[in-house]
């Protein structure tokens, strides 16, 4: 079109349906002349009349150009967010993990909250994301040639590769590379933003409205994992149910019976996270190859509720979650009765540690223990 029409199309990336876009404007030059929407731009103007050339510039200044553009965007978005819906619904996905090869049916977001929990790859929330499919498909191709997915090298094979992003934290993508942008919603919100523009106005909108009032604000409630599969709750008595008739673990029962305060249960529900993320049933420390052969194992074994004692997971170590952010360890409660309990058996008092011997602290600390201990156990 430049060089045959000597016609320019102003910020052609940003329209959203090019096709339909180019057959709008091909009817309407047929019914008008050109100069009625387009901007004359004259070069060589010092030059003999003869070698001047005119251009014409088509852009959204025109009003008309400039409610296409904007109907053709607001059609996409609603393909966008219809699609997007779809995915969410969609119960018969199947996909496997890029970094375990494990096998997941149901829902996407099984996948993707595995990963993210399993191995830090966090790509998203997975009802921000669309065209699923074709994301994991791309990623999945960049690590087959053997790519770094965030700084984009290429290494000689896999295992280096696997160690450089494990060692790097560089399972993630790259947040500049507009490849991915096509798969998340916040693309198509509004014409001719990128996600990281419409984030820096939500970030200049919050500075703008400090002083506003907060009274209407509603909290999201996190989902808890449970402890055994991938199902999720909003609510503890929610997961408790589930893995009462699912896994016949019932845990406020064991805290009821053990006599469990926070601490205590915060140990129990970590000790559990670390067996069953290294597939080892607790019940009786056999070893399996996945955790689908290890929940198959002790729910026919009845090994769920199966405790070991108290010395094995009432351990400083287990202070520690297993995974990051769990958001089951921030539903437990801290009931007035487990007060009460600490009560009964007498006030604890807590007495801060001497700091003007650090040497001597460094070498006496618990810390000093527990890295022993790991390191004696690997």
């Amino acid at each position: 079109m430049i060089i045959e029409h000597k016609t320019v199309i102003a910020d052609v990336k940003l329209v959203a349906d090019f096709q339909r876009y180019i057959s709008y404007w091909r009817k309407r030059f047929t019914e008008q002349p050109i100069t009625d929407f387009c901007s004359v731009i004259r070069i060589n103007s010092t030059a003999p009349f003869e070698e001047q050339d005119n251009y014409f510039l088509l852009c959204d200044v025109l009003p008309e150009d400039r409610i296409l553009r904007e109907e053709l965007q607001k059609q996409r978005l609603k393909q966008i967010l219809e699609q997007q819906q779809q995915e969410r619904n969609d119960d018969n996905f199947q996909g496997s993990c890029m970094f375990c090869n494990e096998e997941f049916l149901g829902n996407r977001s099984v996948l993707l909250n595995h990963m993210a929990r399993e191995h830090t790859f966090n790509i998203g929330l997975p009802d921000n994301i669309v065209n699923c499919n074709e994301f994991l498909c791309t990623l999945q191709k960049k690590l087959d040639n053997l790519q770094c997915l965030y700084c984009e090298k290429t290494f000689r094979d896999k295992n280096t590769l696997k160690d450089h992003m494990r060692k790097k934290q560089h399972r993630k993508i790259n947040p500049k590379n507009r490849e991915y942008d096509r798969f998340y919603v916040i693309n198509y919100l509004e014409l001719g933003k990128s996600w990281e523009e419409v984030q820096l106005e939500d970030d200049r909108e919050l500075l703008d409205h400090q002083e506003d009032d907060w009274s209407d604000w509603e909290e999201h409630p996190l989902s808890a994992v449970c402890l055994f599969c991938e199902k999720q709750a909003e609510t503890i008595e929610k997961l408790c149910v589930h893995m009462e008739d699912a896994h016949e673990f019932d845990l406020l029962k064991i805290k009821s019976e053990l006599g469990l305060n926070f601490y205590q249960q915060v140990k129990l529900v970590n000790f559990i996270r670390r067996q069953i993320h290294q597939c080892r049933c607790y019940g009786c420390h056999e070893k399996f190859k996945s955790k689908a052969d290890l929940r198959t194992h002790m729910e026919e074994a009845k090994h769920t509720s199966l405790l070991p004692e108290r010395q094995t997971w009432d351990q400083p170590q287990y202070y520690f979650p297993t995974y990051e952010n769990d958001t089951l360890l921030c539903t437990l409660s801290d009931s007035e009765s487990d007060l009460t309990a600490q009560e009964q058996n007498g006030n604890i008092a807590i007495i801060s540690e001497d700091t003007s011997k650090l040497r001597a602290l460094k070498q006496s600390s618990i810390l000093n223990q527990l890295l022993l201990h790991e390191s004696l156990k690997n």
